[in-house]
């Protein structure tokens, strides 16, 4: 009689864990240092009052503030995300386009390296939205930061990881 796979045999096991299943950082070094990209997103949803007040803030250009914040922190992200390894970025760009009911963030991180970038974008994007909340709380607290995701990865052992919309 066969066996079903349980939802948790059909899922590649998690790497950063030893048999023990204590945390530790993953050996890369028989790997090979290939191009890897990764992009992220995030949304940062306001109201058209807060959205009407970003060109007059006085702290500042939110928009760039938070595009300079995102490229900063995706250059620490190994020393925020601690089981990450230090990568050399041989790019990493943010954008951020007002929409109606917010702004709209996406990163991109490129590096030759042994593991893949995705991390750094994730990080990019969601700082960048952090950003722009600590430069607009004063106007309304409730702004949300929502959506954070990887929306797409290349290169690497697992290959190309696009996400569905």
């Amino acid at each position: 009689m066969s066996q079903e796979p349980t939802a948790k045999s059909r899922l590649p096991k998690l790497s950063h864990y030893d048999r023990s299943g204590r945390a530790r950082m993953v050996d890369v070094s028989a790997k090979a240092a290939t191009t890897r990209t990764a992009e992220a997103s995030a949304f940062v949803a306001m109201t058209p009052a807060v959205l009407s007040a970003l060109a007059e803030n006085p702290k500042g250009d939110p928009f760039e503030t938070a595009r300079l914040a995102g490229i900063m922190a995706a250059k620490k992200t190994s020393e925020l995300i601690p089981l990450c390894h230090p990568l050399p970025l041989s790019h990493i760009d943010v954008s951020l386009t007002q929409c109606e009911n917010g702004i709209s963030i996406s990163s991109r991180a490129k590096t030759t390296a042994e593991t893949g970038v995705e991390m750094e974008a994730l990080v990019a994007a969601s700082v960048a939205a952090l950003t722009i909340y600590d430069m607009c709380k004063a106007l309304d607290k409730a702004i949300e930061i929502r959506e954070i995701v990887l929306d797409k990865k290349t290169g690497g052992k697992s290959g190309n990881y696009r996400r569905k919309k």
